[in-house]
């Protein structure tokens, strides 16, 4: 990743300088006092904020914005990925929207028939720059949903990538990436929602989301 303008500043989508994000951004950060601690303060933030939720998919542009995902108590991996990624640039740190294809190994009856298949196209995550480290993270997962399947929440700790698990808390196989889709200084939503919308005709309306319980996890 080599830093540009475009990877620090504010976007339509990703609102750095919207002043929510921005006071969100400073109270996470509050007591870090490196680079590394304040992305990982960030991402902690980000990852507990909002109860992960993969049915809680809503495309309206305005419904994608950073802003309004941290308004939100429950989202899915591209908004939490985009609002982790204003709240770094808020920061002053670079940082990029990333998208990869994952299978999904365990993933529920309920989510495998709506979506038809066990690929989730577009996962989001965010790229971000620490001195001379590029890492890509992902703070899908909240705590308390890692917690009740038995596995370790993500965290950042400038070492190396923070991806989605590749195992469950039983040793079982669960998310494998698939295929990397590069990173963006904005969210390409309309592309995004047109290979969506082809890829999972059955899923219904992407419109507005529905109610999640403890299947939850095992989305991307």
């Amino acid at each position: 990743m080599t830093t540009t303008t475009s990877d620090l500043d504010a976007t339509w989508f990703i609102d750095a300088d919207h002043p929510d994000v921005r006071a969100f951004a400073r109270t996470a950060v509050a007591d870090a006092t490196t680079d590394v601690e304040r992305v990982s303060a960030l991402f902690v933030a980000v990852r507990d904020h909002l109860r992960y939720d993969p049915y809680a998919v809503d495309l309206r542009p305005e419904a994608m914005r950073a802003s309004a995902v941290l308004a939100s108590d429950r989202s899915w991996c591209v908004p939490k990925a985009t609002l982790l990624t204003a709240a770094l640039r808020a920061e002053g740190i670079p940082a990029r929207v990333g998208f990869a294809d994952v299978r999904n190994h365990l993933s529920t009856p309920t989510l495998a028939e709506r979506m038809g298949t066990d690929v989730f196209m577009w996962h989001g995550y965010t790229e971000v720059r620490v001195g001379d480290a590029t890492h890509k993270i992902t703070p899908a997962f909240n705590r308390e949903l890692c917690e009740r399947f038995g596995v370790e929440p993500l965290d950042y700790d400038g070492t190396g990538d923070a991806l989605l698990h590749a195992f469950d808390g039983e040793g079982r196989r669960h998310m494998e990436y698939i295929r990397d889709r590069g990173t963006y200084d904005d969210l390409p939503l309309e592309e995004m929602a047109a290979e969506l919308a082809a890829a999972y005709p059955q899923y219904g309306s992407l419109e507005g989301g529905a109610d999640v319980h403890d299947e939850g996890f095992h989305g991307a």
